[in-house]
């Protein structure tokens, strides 16, 4: 069977098993793709391991569960570093948004134990100025009461507002479920003059819009990942939270997404393997290769992972832990259990200290929670990515202009 050939067989099977699945969404998916060969004979040809895959949802998810009704998942209590006086001999370039952790606190961190943790938002001494991610009152105020959340950010203008898609989203999840898109003033104007200005309540469809002022990186790429990985701390009463990011419009019903890849795989956190790559040594290289960060610090991370005890990705390994070492992170879906907050955390901190690639820290920082709590398992289900693209449609990232040149 030829590429195309499989391409309409996937649309065809789309539904089956009385499955609820987004009638049309295969070839949506399939049109967004962003790898496809040249044309031969007038068609075009999709690499299989871009199109979207079936996958079976509840006929209808109009209720809620708590995580303790899935699974007897590990109980503690964290609690969180607030504020600390700024260390002696601190690198004063660094931001204090992430606190300064030392390296005894860092190890001490893994263990799933009642513990204060470092995990951004850390203020200075009285008197200090912030240390960023500011957010309004009102707005603070609102995401307070959330119980149930999808959020995405745009900060710097780097990409169009895409909305989800409001026709497939049932009643109770446009009813229960916060749907928060984080920006800064660049992008809060840009997105109003392409006609997504928000109305008086602060809404673009479906999308509550919340400006941050006082962003805490200028790299705008780690100042991202304050609501991606932490927003069990921005949402404080939420039980469960979607990321989507930026370059993806959702396309099926949160309730739906959380039923099928929380509830029923009795897991706490899920996210997607990555479409190409399993293991960290090839995410490194690839990452040199396209220049995505500095090279000496690409391998000053990961020199410190492989002397802490990171090896590479097994594939025939009877022990291996993970499906694939490497996740595809733009959709992440999250149980807020203590286990869960945790490893969001942790990973938020790797991410803070060493380089914004996250795909270079998630197995290091998975491996050493599991090494460090032997008889604490943390529920984490890493699914196929062709699902990942079943759950939201995939778009480019705006491509930013470089500013204009002056004269000599």
């Amino acid at each position: 069977m030829n590429e195309a050939s499989a391409a309409l067989e996937s649309s065809q099977i789309l539904q089956r098993g009385g499955a609820l699945l987004v009638p049309g969404l295969i070839p949506q998916v399939a049109r967004s793709s962003n790898k496809v060969s040249d044309s031969v004979g007038g068609f075009s040809f999709f690499l299989f391991s871009d199109l979207p895959c079936p996958v079976e949802f509840a006929e209808a998810v109009d209720y809620f569960m708590e995580p303790d009704l899935v699974r007897n998942f590990t109980q503690f209590s964290l609690g969180y570093v607030n504020s600390e006086e700024r260390p002696p001999k601190m690198n004063s370039s660094r931001s204090g948004f992430g606190g300064h952790q030392t390296m005894e606190q860092r190890e001490n961190s893994f263990y799933a134990s009642n513990q204060t943790l470092h995990c951004g938002f850390v203020k200075g001494p009285p008197g200090s100025p912030s240390t960023g991610f500011d957010l309004d009152d009102n707005d603070k105020a609102y995401m307070s009461k959330c119980i149930v959340v999808v959020s995405s950010c745009i900060f710097g203008s780097s990409d169009f507002l895409r909305r989800p898609a409001s026709k497939n989203m049932s009643e109770f999840a446009k009813e229960n479920v916060c749907f928060v898109m984080f920006v800064d003033d660049q992008t809060l104007e840009k997105i109003s003059s392409e006609g997504n200005k928000p109305d008086g309540r602060g809404y673009v469809g479906l999308w509550k819009v919340v400006v941050v002022k006082n962003l805490p990186y200028s790299d705008m790429r780690r100042t991202g990942k304050v609501p991606k990985f932490l927003s069990h701390r921005l949402f404080p009463s939420s039980r469960y939270s979607i990321w989507v990011d930026s370059k993806l419009r959702l396309v099926v019903d949160p309730m739906h997404i959380i039923e099928h890849f929380l509830w029923r795989n009795k897991s706490e956190f899920a996210i997607s393997k990555h479409y190409d790559r399993q293991c960290v040594w090839e995410e490194v290289l690839q990452n040199k290769r396209l220049n995505k960060y500095s090279h000496r610090e690409i391998d000053r991370q990961f020199y410190f992972y492989r002397s802490d005890g990171l090896t590479k990705f097994d594939t025939l390994g009877p022990n291996t832990p993970l499906p694939s070492y490497v996740p595809e992170g733009s959709f992440i879906i999250r149980a807020h259990t203590p286990m869960s907050n945790l490893f969001s955390c942790l990973w938020f901190n790797e991410v803070e200290r060493f380089t914004s690639r996250d795909q270079l820290s998630f197995a290091y920082t998975y491996l050493k929670l599991r090494r460090s709590n032997p008889d604490k398992p943390f529920y984490l289900n890493m699914f196929e990515d062709c699902e990942r693209r079943t759950l939201a449609k995939l778009f480019r990232h705006r491509v930013l202009q470089p500013p204009p040149t002056t004269g000599p």
